[in-house]
């Protein structure tokens, strides 16, 4: 339980600072990435906070120079810092958009240039698909969380097809990454936090040259085939 309070306490406090520091320097980063530099500060600082060691593979499977649809489970609130820690490129999110009317947060999201999506609205939501496929041409990666929602019980749960038209109206490559180890640090319904370790795999892209917007089913049932093999080794035991 101290664990937890101070993590909290130090998430706050975090927050605060860190997305002050992307409020005051996003009218002088044009491009957003010495704003995403400062998220990846802060979310390294919560997992040092919080005594989480994350192992990583699969780095070598994308050039960081190029541009990608990043399609990540999620498992936990913590998915997020994980990620934005030890990725190693230039991405934006694409998120839902309650998030973007958190106070401080939300305002360093916009500034480091991440997309919000409102679910509730199909033309709002169209618009920032549109928004992204603008982001992704000019050369910057972005990250979905395709289950749009943390799981339940830590199993990949079925995927909304938004983050599939990007991929092939953008007609850049998926990259499937899967996080191991999230949800038992922070379940969805629970507000307790554990230390512990988190296991990173980033698959192999996935071309989608030759998907269509008829053909989206199949490049999601695709990319969520690969990601279900990968959770199935990492639970039989394949070392990260």
């Amino acid at each position: 339980m101290i664990q937890t309070v101070l993590t909290i306490l130090w998430v706050v406090f975090s927050t605060i600072v860190f997305g002050t520091a992307a409020i005051l320097a996003a009218p002088f980063s044009r491009t957003g990435n010495f704003v995403h530099l400062i998220a990846r500060t802060w979310g390294y600082s919560i997992l040092v906070a919080s005594r989480i060691r994350v192992s990583v593979l699969g780095q070598e499977n994308f050039d960081p120079s190029r541009s990608y649809i990043f399609m990540s489970n999620h498992q936990s609130n913590f998915d997020i810092p994980v990620l934005l820690a030890h990725l190693r490129c230039q991405f934006r999110w694409l998120a839902k958009a309650e998030l973007f009317r958190i106070p401080i947060f939300g305002r360093g999201m916009r500034g480091a240039g991440y997309i919000p999506i409102d679910r509730s609205d199909r033309r709002a939501a169209m618009e920032s698909l549109q928004q992204a496929a603008e982001t992704i041409r000019n050369g910057t990666s972005v990250m979905i969380f395709p289950e749009g929602t943390r799981s339940r019980d830590g199993v990949l749960r079925s995927f909304k097809k938004g983050g599939f038209i990007l991929a092939v109206d953008a007609g850049v490559p998926i990259v499937p990454v899967l996080i191991c180890g999230t949800f038992q640090i922070m379940p969805r319904s629970s507000l307790r936090i554990r230390s512990g370790r988190v296991c990173v795999q980033i698959l192999e892209p996935i071309e989608t040259a030759g998907y269509g917007r008829k053909q989206k089913n199949e490049l999601l049932e695709a990319v969520r085939s690969r990601m279900l093999e990968a959770q199935q080794q990492l639970s039989e035991g394949t070392p990260c």
